[in-house]
């Protein structure tokens, strides 16, 4: 049976988002195709006319997964709360792709890399945008170094086993933030 262009992108859409969720909950190694496409409801067998690969869809699903616009005209204080919430913290399948998967990028292939890359330069410009009045190299400055200390925070907030700390870190980066951009 032949399926509709709208079908077949719709199809295409649903894979790369239960991949997205997927990957970011268990890791690029630990999920399989087979386990992508039963997710999505489809066929094993349709894989192949959405993505060439394994490889494939993981560049594919990184490139998805960061064009996501995170800030989306939230006010740069109220991103960065949100984004150190225990709730973000606590749900890596419904998150920010960049703490679950940036350390496991190296081991990907140049596609996947370079989809890291254009989405990591993509939210350093959502963020320059979002942030106070501050000249271009500051608001360069912040924006990188914000992005840089919220991942690595929400990293370490999952590393951790005593919630207590885990909330600590995710509180004191955020203050630590706003003490250098307000």
């Amino acid at each position: 049976m032949k399926v509709s262009r709208e079908q077949m992108a719709e199809n295409r859409r649903r894979i790369l988002d239960v991949a997205s969720r997927l990957f970011k909950e268990k890791g690029f190694e630990a999920v399989s195709v087979a386990e992508v496409m039963k997710s999505a409801g489809l066929t094993h067998g349709g894989f192949y006319g959405h993505f060439d690969s394994k490889d494939d869809l993981v560049a594919q699903t990184l490139a998805h997964a960061l064009a996501a616009d995170s800030v989306n005209g939230a006010s740069f204080g109220d991103f960065v709360r949100t984004y150190l919430s225990p709730r973000h913290r606590d749900d890596p399948a419904a998150g920010c792709p960049t703490p679950s998967l940036a350390a496991a990028i190296r081991h990907q292939t140049p596609a996947a890399q370079a989809a890291m890359t254009d989405g990591l330069r993509a939210q350093i410009a959502r963020l320059e945008k979002a942030l106070p009045d501050l000249d271009d190299a500051n608001r360069r400055r912040a924006a990188i170094g914000s992005w840089a200390a919220m991942v690595g925070a929400v990293i370490l907030a999952r590393a951790v086993d005593d919630p207590d700390f885990s909330v600590e870190i995710l509180q004191e980066t955020g203050d630590w933030i706003a003490g250098r951009v307000d």
